[in-house]
């Protein structure tokens, strides 16, 4: 099929965006495949999932149904650890990776630094690791562990970072896409809490004495996220907003 057609169908289905990507790069396109597109579009699967690729701080990870895809909005957490960091080789924990894509964007842009991001989806865990041996091999390492646990292998470390699941469950205001993502890495019990008081209460001994945990939280949950860590022993240092101007990410120390 020649790309002017394909192009036509799948912005019928998804939109000129979606058209514009699922297009790129190609002169013709079979048959099955413009259908396959369009079908999903349809569907609502965000074009992440069906070419299981999505760009975060300038690189290309591989993503699928067993993780979120990287949003725009987390790059505000990777750009405040490099504020802090970005000259003096930190060791980063991050806590649930996902697609690994916080942690290899701030090892990738900071000389010197290494991490270690731990997940309890085995799925996850595989997608991390894919990512990292493609993009930062031999910097990164990547462990089905959760952050329930006490014991954490490779601490102290000077940064932790961390974008839990926030949402609550029955939130009308998670989009469509959503729905094809793990409802694991979304949804944090009634009120979307629950993640960040665990980790409030276990993170503090996994840090060297002065060192940083950078949050990414959702919108409105500022002022009971900094009483729960502050409940837990943790200093507020600071907020920083994303580009829409909403309170995204949170830093606290020990």
């Amino acid at each position: 099929m020649k790309i002017n057609q394909a192009f036509t169908i799948l912005q019928r289905a998804g939109g000129v965006r979606a058209a514009r990507i699922l297009t790129q790069n190609n002169q013709k396109m079979s048959r099955w495949r413009v259908l396959f597109y369009a079908f999903c579009l349809r569907r609502g699967v965000p074009v992440a999932k069906i070419i299981h690729q999505k760009w975060f701080y300038g690189l290309s990870f591989y993503t699928n149904r067993r993780t979120l895809d990287p949003r725009p909005d987390t790059e505000t957490l990777v750009a405040a650890v490099i504020a802090d960091y970005g000259a003096s080789a930190p060791n980063i924990l991050d806590l649930g990776t996902g697609t690994g894509c916080v942690l290899i964007s701030l090892v990738k842009n900071i000389p010197g630094a290494t991490g270690t991001g731990v997940d309890i989806s085995h799925g996850a865990v595989r997608v991390a690791r894919r990512n990292a041996k493609n993009l930062i091999a031999g910097r990164v390492r990547i462990l089905w562990r959760s952050y329930r646990r006490i014991n954490m292998p490779g601490a102290p470390y000077d940064v932790i970072v961390s974008n839990p699941p926030y949402i609550a469950r029955g939130d009308a205001r998670v989009d469509a896409g959503a729905r094809h993502d793990p409802s694991r890495a979304l949804y944090a019990g009634m009120d979307g809490y629950a993640e960040y008081s665990i980790i409030a209460k276990n993170a503090g001994a996994w840090l060297r004495a002065g060192g940083r945990i950078y949050l990414e939280i959702g919108e409105g949950m500022a002022a009971r996220i900094s009483d729960i860590f502050q409940a837990s022993g943790w200093n507020f240092v600071r907020s920083e907003s994303d580009l829409a101007g909403i309170c995204r990410v949170l830093v606290f120390e020990k």
